[in-house]
């Protein structure tokens, strides 16, 4: 990195953590073990999770080839949940699932959940229009501050937007938890919900997002290993590589995890996915992903699979000339992706 001036901001604590490819599965087994256990210490102090979470059915309404139910639940600390679900008529027995990751992108009122049902995003149609008639059962939740969450936070109705996601933040702080962590909590949450349907086939469910839903993918991939592929649409960022390109303010308050680079950066993260189909898709020109981190992280994470034989349940693609955005090729990687590893050979479309 250039050498700065002393009128600069210059951080002398932060290092690159070297990575150093794991030698064998036996021991990429011990390390994964490790990395899982920092992030749920760096979380915080989150509540327990009921086994299954009290749902309430609010409506159901019957569309063009599917059934779209709108349910929620209380979340067992501080917030109800919305979501909703798209389950495809006439299953013949359990089917694939999808639990959709929805975007910050600063639309607080009008996003959540909202988005898979969004017209002309990415592609003509829906995103949840497209995941149903293919055969899957599909999944989102509203995330703190947004869709019907949105003037539900510690300020009250009249505080929205970012005041109110930075209230939300300084609460769960005092309680000695992290606003992702809590997010990531809910997320977990909708997954307990989903494989107590009985329409879903809890061996086949994956997830995807962009942007904040992006980060969310990897990291609830991660954590979770009910799911078994995960899909990365932007957002792939590499925190050191933040601070070097001084794009901090690209990420909202809600992303921030005290600690994590005292133990090790982001790929360590991703990489804790293998050996489970995971697709990274990011445009070179993603000014909340530098490239150069984006291309650190797929070369880090490349070689635990490859430790592991399952090279190819790894794909990455960086994008030329691509910002922060989800195009029309890039979905169509996703739904390929998507039906590589979760749909039944015969139900492949």
């Amino acid at each position: 990195m250039t050498a700065l001036s002393e009128t600069h901001y210059t951080d002398v604590s932060v290092r690159r953590h070297e990575w150093i490819p794991p030698r064998d599965a036996a021991e990429w087994a011990v390390r994964r073990r490790r990395i899982v256990n920092t992030l749920n210490r760096l979380l915080g102090a989150l509540p327990p999770r009921p086994a299954v979470p009290e749902v309430t059915t609010t409506s159901v309404e019957h569309r063009d080839g599917y059934r779209l139910e709108r349910f929620c639940f209380h979340n067992g600390a501080d917030a109800r949940v919305p979501g909703i679900l798209l389950i495809p008529e006439e299953l013949h027995g359990p089917a694939p699932a999808i639990q959709f990751l929805h975007q910050h992108g600063g639309h607080y009122a009008a996003g959540g959940k909202a988005e898979l049902l969004r017209e002309g995003w990415p592609v003509a149609g829906t995103v949840g229009e497209h995941l149903v008639r293919r055969g899957y059962v599909v999944i989102a939740v509203d995330a703190y501050c947004f869709g019907e969450r949105s003037g539900c936070g510690p300020g009250g109705p009249s505080e929205t937007g970012a005041t109110e996601e930075a209230s939300t933040f300084k609460t769960h702080l005092w309680h000695g938890r992290t606003l992702w962590g809590m997010m990531l909590r809910d997320e977990r949450m909708a997954l307990d919900y989903l494989c107590a349907r009985p329409e879903v086939d809890r061996r086949r469910i994956g997830t995807f997002g962009m942007s904040m839903g992006s980060t969310r993918a990897w990291w609830l991939a991660a954590l979770d290993r009910r799911i078994a592929a995960a899909v990365a649409v932007a957002c792939l960022t590499r925190y050191s590589s933040l601070i070097e390109h001084r794009a901090l303010a690209a990420h909202g308050i809600y992303y921030f995890v005290p600690g994590i680079l005292r133990r090790f950066d982001s790929e360590s993260i991703v990489a804790a996915i293998a050996p489970r189909p995971l697709l990274t898709l990011t445009g070179d020109s993603d000014e909340g992903s530098p490239v150069d981190g984006v291309q650190a992280i797929n070369a880090a994470v490349a070689t635990v699979y490859a430790a592991l034989g399952a090279s190819e349940h790894f794909r990455a693609v960086i994008y030329p000339d691509t910002g922060h955005e989800y195009t029309p090729a890039m979905w169509d990687e996703t739904l390929q992706w998507l039906d590589r590893w979760l749909m039944p050979d015969t139900a492949r479309r």
